[in-house]
């Protein structure tokens, strides 16, 4: 009677745990992270009779949660892939947004400017298509101005979120460590798993995984450490690295992510992936930044290629044309650790070789050495780097002056992005646009074919030598020569009607046929040539002629290469935030299949357990029973 009220009583105990169990179960079915926990019953031990052993009850080994670590790690792996995705396409969607606009986008403002220098092409004369094209100077200037103050704004909020990132990291970081330390001690003090407080460490390395990429590994302890970027370690055991977002050394409202070891803060800004922190730096370098130089690079080219044709040409008062536009200068920053003394001025000198990289220049092992900060390749040089012969070098000419540098002394050199910012239209009057060219062509009088001169222009300011230059026709109609008034001849060639007849910095165009003996004289236009049309739509042929990017590239195809690059970004990133988040939903939805809260199969271990500790009950009062009539037999006796 006594081993079944023992081997009834602890299957009471044991039963009445396992309620206890299920009852927990049920009432943290909604409990972000909670993961189920389940009773493992074994038998104690039996004891030995003539006849065998016979069971002596049973007992509670261990409550143990429902947990996979792979599955965990799935969890984590898509949520950071998913949380990365989606900040870099919300960042560049407002990037994308502002470019792609169909009325106020850069490619509709650009087709804007170049319509209005076709009206005044169309009719040179009329002081109200000069005026629209002034105005249509300002607004795309204007416009471009916003899109650079836009992108700061979107670039001081990604650096505000940095830091939000980094300190969310660390409150989790510390309350890891913190559980880690908890868990340990629980774990040897009782030789069982404190469930809730592990629980609660997943539940923080799962947000965790929200912010950054995030691997772990189990200790013997029950500790688990937290790794982040390429190994950093963010959590061993109870202790815990503090990330810190240091400012940049060549951009003090730029963001650098350091982590703390002791006294040391070392850079990982480049290891960091995965997460809204990963992607908020990526879409910082990938976006925002390249479409400051990008933005700059076309500021530049529509400098550079209007102000050419400018020159090139003559205005309503007789005059030679006047720059229409300025332009920001190069952007060059010395590194906040240099100790020397050198300062570095940097100008552009070659459209077609400037990029929109941006460069750095080191001090290394007593030479200067120029890096390409987005490939990481060393930059050729030429030049000894004085005023008197400059670094050459990307279409920038470097000049390093001042004192003395010390080694390792670095300079951030940024041809592009500060040009925007300084975009502005020079011209104050509609007559200094000069739509006239300062050349024209005469045929001669005693010419007998039909060719006549349709246009003429300075191509090249820089390269045309002013003076007299004759085409003529000396031995065929269908081949011409042009020489200048020393009579060396500078140009030959095959004639065909309307196609540009080339010599050094000029072109002009001749249609019909002309005989042979014919010829055309080339000279500087008179002050009553000023309704002439032809530099006007040279600078339309200038704008759309590959100049750039290493003649391979137009201005206008500068734009438009911008704007898809930014929209190509953008539309991949949000396929690719869309099919994370389906993997992520999966993983999650594979993970609590194990870990969650199943209320049916609850209910029915309710059922069971209930019945199974009403039995045991029952079996105690048959025991009391039995006893008391075993006393009343020998009692009676």
């Amino acid at each position: 009677m006594s081993n079944v009220l023992s081997t009834s009583v602890s299957g009471l105990l044991a039963f009445q745990q396992a309620l206890d169990v299920t009852s927990n179960n049920i009432s943290n079915a909604a409990t972000p992270g909670y993961s189920v926990e389940n009773v493992n019953f074994t038998p104690q031990p039996g004891q030995a009779t003539s006849s065998g052993y016979i069971g002596s009850g049973v007992q509670v080994q261990s409550i143990t949660r429902s947990y996979d670590e792979l599955l965990a790690g799935q969890v984590r792996s898509s949520q950071s892939s998913y949380s990365s995705f989606n900040t870099y396409a919300t960042q560049a969607a407002q990037v994308d947004n502002m470019l792609s606009d169909s009325t106020t986008g850069l490619t509709a403002s650009l087709q804007a400017f170049v319509n209005a220098v076709q009206t005044v092409a169309n009719s040179p004369s009329s002081t109200a298509n000069r005026q629209v094209l002034l105005s249509q100077a300002q607004a795309l200037t204007q416009q471009m101005q916003n899109y650079g103050s836009q992108l700061g704004t979107y670039e001081s909020g990604v650096e505000s979120q940095i830091q939000s990132n980094v300190t969310q990291i660390n409150t989790l970081a510390s309350g890891i460590a913190n559980l880690n330390q908890q868990i340990a001690e629980g774990l040897a003090a009782t030789g069982q798993t404190p469930n809730t407080l592990m629980d609660q460490r997943d539940l923080d390395i799962d947000q965790l995984s929200q912010y950054v990429t995030v691997n772990t590994a189990t200790q013997a302890d029950g500790s688990m450490n937290v790794y982040i970027g390429n190994g950093q370690a963010l959590v061993t055991g109870g202790s815990s690295q503090q990330l810190v977002a240091t400012p940049s050394p060549y951009n003090a409202s730029q963001n650098d992510i350091g982590i703390v070891s002791g006294a040391n803060t070392a850079d990982i800004t480049s290891n960091i992936s995965g997460g809204s922190l990963g992607g908020l730096l990526a879409v910082r370098s990938q976006v925002i930044q390249p479409a400051e130089n990008s933005l700059g690079q076309f500021s530049v080219g529509l400098a550079t290629i209007v102000n050419q044709a400018q020159a090139s040409g003559m205005d309503l008062t007789g005059a030679t044309g006047q720059p229409m536009f300025a332009v920001g200068g190069v952007t060059t920053t010395p590194a906040s650790t240099n100790t020397g003394t050198a300062t570095v001025t940097v100008t552009r000198n070659n459209l077609s070789a400037l990029t929109t990289d941006d460069y750095k220049l080191q001090l290394s092992g007593g030479a200067w050495q120029l890096t390409d900060q987005t490939t990481g390749a060393a930059v050729p040089m030429t030049g000894a780097g004085t005023a008197a012969s400059p670094f050459q070098a990307a279409g920038i000419s470097i000049v390093v002056g001042g004192g003395a540098a010390a080694a390792g002394d670095s300079f951030l050199i940024q041809p592009t992005a500060g040009a925007t910012a300084g975009l502005s239209v020079l011209l104050t009057s509609p007559s200094q646009i000069a739509a006239a060219s300062s050349i024209q062509t005469t045929a001669a009088a005693a010419n007998t074919g039909t060719g006549v001169a349709s246009s003429s222009a300075i191509t090249a300011p820089a390269t045309y030598v002013p003076g007299t230059y004759t085409i003529s026709f000396p031995t065929s109609p269908t081949q011409y020569q042009v020489t200048n008034s020393a009579g060396t001849v500078v140009a030959s060639g095959t004639y065909t009607s309307g196609t540009p007849i080339t010599f050094p910095g000029a072109q002009v165009t001749l249609s019909g046929a002309p005989a042979v003996g014919d010829t055309f004289t080339v000279g500087a236009a008179s002050s009553s040539n000023t309704g002439d049309n032809s530099n006007a739509f040279a600078m339309i042929d200038a704008l759309n002629a590959s100049t750039m990017n290493g003649g391979t590239t137009s201005l206008t195809n500068v734009a438009n290469n911008l704007v898809s690059q930014v929209g190509v970004l953008t539309q991949q990133a949000q396929s690719n935030a869309s099919a994370q988040k389906a993997v992520n939903q999966s993983a999650t939805d594979t993970r609590n299949n194990l870990s969650g809260v199943n209320l049916d199969q609850e209910a029915a271990k309710m059922v069971q357990y209930q019945q199974a500790y009403q039995a045991c009950a029952q079996l105690i009062q048959t025991s009391t029973t039995m006893f008391n009539s075993l006393l009343s037999a020998i009692t009676n006796g």
